[in-house]
């Protein structure tokens, strides 16, 4: 865990006399015992698993940008404050009191209050105070806007409260439309996971929802993280997806900022926006349609898209919309709106009738209807593979999901090797045949380095390097004063020191 630079273990003992007289601490103390065993651990023990430090030596570096690195004492600050922030949840969650908060952080004994410590020995303790009751107010409006889950029903409540919260908000724009695309496959991937806590790939959710993977990390980076829908806890690596979390979307207002670059605003921010007030009042769509037909290729960016989606699934909850109703329910311009629905129209998707419009009785399944007073538009088998082929998008997805393939099988193929640790092998023609010779790893001795016993010799001198020696599995160790000990020992005081980590943590 990184420690507080310049603040060693002795500054808490000298530390330790103003705590005593101060008299703001005088609540009841508050045991470890009532606490969690998760929370207990990280007050008395820290961070030891490095959860609150990923992104606190970071910082983004601008959209499409690499992130760039904090300085040290930055990252360490907002470290330990991430740390302090989950103490102040915990003690919140059971009723606690910022003065009992007060107590627990500014034990010297506790490692996780370092950082309040920190913040008293530099700025006084009065600001140290003022600083844990900040934290604690932001905790408490936390805590007070959630629920714990202690069953399977109160996931199942927590998913049907996202899902009804995500259908009654505006996603105007492409870029909202199509978050509520890659949000509605994760309420999908968390519904079959059975709580909130699930795990998906980049891929596996474009695929689900239809969309191109720069689409999806575009989603995650503009709408979905910053506005509160998904919290990713841990990036995938290897075989495993990433780890998600839906979150309540306590801001997840979609800004009306998502269309800026789009002709329906104007790229002055004075000018404010040009989009009618009907398309910022409360949305009302069915999610469950959107998941339904956002895989199938009628609704990739080429054919129907994510307009033409989001009406189906406002005209299915709510029947016989006008155009008005249209643009408050989907969340969609009067322009797009009226160009999406003669699109429909003329696949028999839609049913006009004066100023209503509607879905025809099979229009979920892609199959066209009949328009009032005039002739039946195709066949009523027409389905949404036909669909595709009049728009000219069929064969999307398939073509995504053989690219995915592929990149997935790449990358299995680079995890064997570094698995294996291969190396490209050397050729050499031996009595008149062609012999492969793998190289050795870096990690190895090569056979002109090998000395007598297992010592080391020095290439350029060709005498022996005392400092070095031969383990059993052919690699180097390096062999110090302080310590002369041999690679079995070393192998056990590893494994011995791995367990008690395990244990701690």
């Amino acid at each position: 865990m990184p420690q507080h630079q310049g603040m060693p273990h002795s500054l808490h003992d000298a530390f330790q006399p103003s705590i005593s007289q101060s008299k703001a601490v005088t609540a009841p103390h508050l045991g470890l015992s009532q606490l969690p065993r998760a929370a207990a651990d990280l007050i008395l023990y820290g961070d030891l698993t490095g959860r609150y430090a990923i992104g606190s030596y970071t910082t983004s570096g601008g959209p499409g940008k690499a992130p760039v690195a904090r300085t040290e004492q930055r990252g360490v600050a907002e470290h330990g404050h991430r740390v302090t922030a989950a103490i102040a949840c915990h003690v919140a969650r059971v009723g606690g009191t910022p003065d009992q908060l007060a107590g627990l952080l500014l034990h010297t004994d506790h490692e996780g209050g370092r950082h309040a410590r920190y913040v008293a020995l530099r700025s006084g303790h009065s600001r140290a105070l003022n600083y844990i009751h900040r934290v604690w107010a932001s905790a408490s409006q936390a805590v007070s806007n959630s629920f714990a889950i202690h069953s399977r029903f109160d996931s199942h409540g927590l998913l049907a409260t996202v899902r009804s919260r995500a259908e009654t908000t505006p996603w105007p724009g492409e870029r909202g439309r199509t978050a509520l695309r890659v949000l509605a496959a994760h309420l999908d991937f968390a519904e079959a996971a059975g709580g909130p806590l699930h795990f998906a790939s980049e891929r596996q959710t474009a695929e689900a929802a239809g969309l191109s993977r720069s689409a999806v990390r575009a989603a995650y980076a503009t709408v979905l993280r910053p506005y509160g829908w998904l919290r990713r806890l841990r990036a995938g690596h290897g075989r495993e997806g990433s780890t998600w979390y839906l979150g309540g979307g306590a801001h997840s207002q979609v800004s009306a900022e998502s269309c800026l670059q789009t002709t329906q605003f104007p790229p002055d921010r004075e000018l404010e926006e040009w989009a009618p007030p009907e398309m910022r009042q409360r949305a009302e769509i069915d999610s469950r349609v959107v998941s339904r037909l956002m895989p199938h290729d009628a609704f990739a960016r080429e054919g129907l898209g994510s307009s033409a989606l989001v009406i189906v699934a406002a005209l299915n909850i709510q029947p016989a919309q006008t155009v008005g109703e249209l643009i408050a329910t989907s969340s969609v311009s009067r322009a797009t709106a009226y160009r999406s629905l003669r699109t429909l129209v003329s696949y028999g998707l839609v049913l006009h009738d004066g100023e209503v419009w509607h879905l025809a009785p099979r229009a979920i399944e892609g199959l066209g209807g009949e328009k009032p007073g005039r002739e039946a538009l195709g066949s009523c088998s027409r389905g949404w593979d036909v669909v595709a082929e009049g728009c000219g998008s069929a064969g999307v997805s398939a073509r995504r999901h053989a690219l995915h393939a592929k990149e997935r099988a790449a990358y299995l193929r680079v995890l064997e090797h570094l698995a294996e640790r291969r190396t490209p092998a050397a050729v050499v023609e031996r009595d008149g045949h062609l012999v492969l010779v793998p190289r050795p790893a870096p990690d190895e001795v090569p056979p002109n380095w090998r000395g007598p016993a297992g010592t080391v010799l020095d290439p350029s001198t060709g005498r022996i390097d005392t400092q070095w020696r031969v383990a059993t599995d052919g690699r180097l160790i390096l062999i110090t004063p302080a310590d002369q000990r041999t690679y079995d020992e070393l192998a056990a005081a590893h494994a011995v020191a791995l367990t008690e980590w395990e244990t701690a943590s």
